[in-house]
Order: C-alpha cells, then sequence, then structure tokens
C-alpha cells in the first residue's frame, strides 16, 4: 500500500469541506523526541556481516484532525513531519584491504575507505484514535517515510533509496484549555516494513551484489498543542 499521499489528499479535503455541524476538527503542531533504532545484515558473497545504529533526534510536526459524529468518538486525523532525520547518531566508517595475486611478487594491495549513513524524511501518518475515558485515547495509524542511503564507498557502489511502510500504535492524555484550545501529552511506537537493497555494483571475485536487509523502529514521546473548531 504505497498510496497514502492520494489518501492524505482525500482526508484533508474531506476535512476543510466538511460542515460544522456534523463534525468537529482541529489543528495543531507537536514537539517530540524519536529514538530511532535500525538493526540488519549486509551479505557479501558468502560474508554475512550483522550491525545496529541507533539515534535520538528532535522532530516537529503538524497534524490535522476530523472527528465525524457517526462515528461515535473516534477521531481521523493525519501528521506530517517535514525534514529529515540520522537513522545512526553518527556515520559508520571502515577501511577494507584487498590483496591481489597473493603469494607472488605481483602481489598489490588495495585500501577502500567506506562510509555509511542513512536518513528517513517526509513523514507521513494517517491515524485514528478513540478516547477511553475522560482525556485518555489510544491510537493507531499508517505510516509511510523515505529512507535515503547517504554511503560514500570508494568501489563506487550506491544502494539507493527506498520508500517504507509500517504500522503505529500509540496511547495518550489530552486536557483541553481556554478558548478551543488543548495540549496533548502521547508515547507511540513504530514497526516499519523490512527493508532489502542491493548494491549497484560488485565487488570483483563476489557473483552477485552486496545485499543489505535492514528492520527499523522508532519510539516516539510527544508534546501537541492544537486548536478545536
Amino acid at each position: 500500500m504505497r498510496n497514502i499521499k492520494a489518501l492524505a489528499l482525500a482526508f484533508l479535503i474531506a476535512v476543510f469541506s466538511s460542515s460544522y455541524a456534523l463534525a468537529e476538527m482541529a489543528i495543531g503542531i507537536s514537539g517530540a523526541i524519536a529514538d530511532i533504532e535500525a538493526g540488519g545484515t549486509e551479505t557479501e558473497g558468502s560474508e554475512v556481516t550483522n550491525g545496529e545504529a541507533d539515534n535520538q533526534v528532535g522532530v516537529v510536526s503538524v497534524f490535522v484532525e476530523y472527528t465525524p459524529a457517526m462515528l461515535g468518538g473516534v477521531t481521523l486525523g493525519f501528521d506530517y513531519i517535514p525534514g529529515s532525520a540520522d537513522v545512526s547518531g553518527e556515520t559508520k566508517s571502515r577501511t577494507d584491504t584487498e590483496t591481489s595475486v597473493t603469494g607472488t611478487t605481483t602481489e598489490t594491495t588495495t585500501k577502500r575507505a567506506q562510509s555509511a549513513q542513512a536518513e528517513i524524511e517526509n513523514h507521513m501518518t494517517l491515524y485514528a484514535s478513540y478516547e477511553l475515558a475522560e482525556g485518555f485515547y489510544v491510537k493507531g495509524g499508517y505510516v509511510q517515510v523515505d529512507l535515503n542511503t547517504l554511503e560514500s564507498l570508494a568501489t563506487g557502489s550506491k544502494y539507493g533509496n527506498e520508500t517504507i511502510n509500517g504500522l503505529l500504535i500509540g496511547a495518550g492524555f489530552e486536557s483541553d484549555m481556554a478558548d478551543n484550545m488543548f495540549v496533548r501529552g502521547e508515547v507511540s511506537f513504530t514497526d516499519y516494513d523490512d527493508v532489502s537493497i542491493r548494491s549497484s555494483v560488485k565487488r570483483t571475485g563476489v557473483t552477485s551484489a552486496n545485499l543489505i536487509e535492514a528492520d527499523l523502529d522508532v519510539t516516539m514521546f510527544k508534546a501537541s498543542i492544537g486548536y478545536k473548531f
């Protein structure tokens, strides 16, 4: 399911064309701390290397919500995080040494510096929340984000970028303020689809291009302020 942009556009059209008598709407802004965790493997021929990365970043998002009277307390929403965030707190670097024609007078040694990083950007979430008790709610959502690889490899290989999807679950508390304003505190967890990317260049002596397989998860602690109308 990769048409979240079309779904988001349809949702926004529905929100801003709705009758005030039939629905409550809200807009707002959120600040959050995102704990990004990734783990995976790199397969090069018969060699498999495991790796992990993590990062904690501050993010800001905007959201719009729509609460139709006919859904009995269910709120539908769209959240967008502009900008990007690095998956790892630091760029991963290493130096590979390759030896050719070993054991002869023509033996040569080549060192190649390799560095890699990845970032996520254009993070969009379509979600539904339900109030369990006064102020307390749970939510679930469908997420889509662009995963960009930022490698600098002496081999000239590139891994390319991917758009990945995920599922979000969360819970929070909302408190009303004066003049239709409200504040929220929320924690959520997003499990993204597994990523599988092959490199564009094969290393000499290896029959297949390198394969990276990774899993990405994000835990987010969020504070929001908004306005209902």
